[in-house]
């Protein structure tokens, strides 16, 4: 018997509402305003994304190095990786690393407005 269930991931940040926004454009679902430095995005499928404000945020350097490196990270499953690319770019997304030219690697690596790395990954 598991000790608990899954809730959500919690990220960090300067600007939560506009944050959770961009998850929204990405996945989809509803963002909700929880308290005064938390938001909330209910994204298809039960998956639970939050956003609260962290006063002196600095965004994780890539990749990972130092004393602030890389602690986690985002994996989306995407069908078409080149059209998803192009999404997530024009929502404000940062590309990290594409050294995916041959398709053999199955992802790329890019940051949210916030500095938080995630990846698209080709669906399997």
């Amino acid at each position: 018997m598991p000790v608990a269930t899954y809730s959500l991931v919690a990220l960090d940040c300067s600007e939560p509402e506009s944050l959770a926004r961009f998850y929204a454009d990405v996945l989809g679902g509803k963002v909700e305003q929880y308290a005064d430095n938390w938001y909330d995005l209910y994204a298809p499928g039960g998956v639970r994304l939050a956003f609260q404000r962290a006063p002196g945020y600095r965004p994780p350097d890539w990749p990972q190095a130092g004393a602030n490196s890389q602690q986690a990270h985002l994996d989306f499953d995407v069908d078409d990786i080149e059209q998803a690319q192009e999404q997530v770019l024009a929502l404000g997304a940062t590309p990290l690393d594409l050294d995916d030219a041959d398709g053999e690697r199955g992802f790329r690596v890019y940051a949210d407005p916030a500095g938080h790395p995630f990846c698209l990954c080709r669906r399997r």
